[in-house]
């Protein structure tokens, strides 16, 4: 029961800090390319988020197999229609559609010690009512076969999908992914 309610809780927060994180860059009017609502005049939740020195969590260690973090947070932003949508570079975009590994640190998106659809963020929750950075710091992972949720930093490799006008404001998206050491 209480695993549910933890679980509904962190949706709501990530679905709350994903709709703070396209904010309008000084564009009081902008419409969100997701269905969250308007967004706020002062961007906030933008970024690859802040490891606190606080975390009882270790930073990742340093991979040269994995997609850097600070290649996938810089992204730029752009308004088309009222919508504020993301531009990523050249190098983030001729990763579209191939496998990579990306490194980082499990959000779980429903109960259970076993996952099969979650997060991975660049740094771990430090706080239960905020999400750790901007959608550029988190990527969607779906796996075929439901994988173990742990709270250190975690591997994954798969698929990699530079979402471009993701309808819930997700920048990347892995599929058929796998944990690896």
């Amino acid at each position: 029961m209480r695993t549910e309610a933890v679980t509904r809780s962190a949706r709501r927060r990530l679905l709350a800090g994903l709709g703070l994180a396209f904010a309008t860059l000084g564009v009081a009017q902008a419409q969100l390319s997701s269905p969250l609502g308007a967004a706020p005049a002062q961007a906030t939740g933008q970024g690859a988020g802040t490891h606190s020195p606080n975390s009882p969590f270790p930073e990742l260690p340093k991979r040269s197999d994995v997609v850097p973090w600070s290649v996938l947070t810089a992204v730029k932003s752009k308004v088309v229609a009222k919508r504020v949508l993301p531009v990523f570079s050249p190098e983030v975009m001729a990763m579209q559609g191939t496998k990579r590994r990306v490194q980082g640190f499990m959000m779980p998106l429903a109960p259970g010690t076993m996952q099969s659809h979650f997060l991975v963020s660049s740094v771990p929750l430090t706080c239960s009512f905020c999400t750790p950075g901007g959608p550029e710091s988190m990527l969607e992972v779906r796996t075929p076969q439901p994988v173990k949720y742990s709270l250190e930093g975690v591997v994954v490799e798969g698929t990699l999908q530079v979402l471009a006008d993701d309808p819930m404001g997700l920048f990347y998206r892995m599929t058929d992914a796998v944990l690896v050491k």
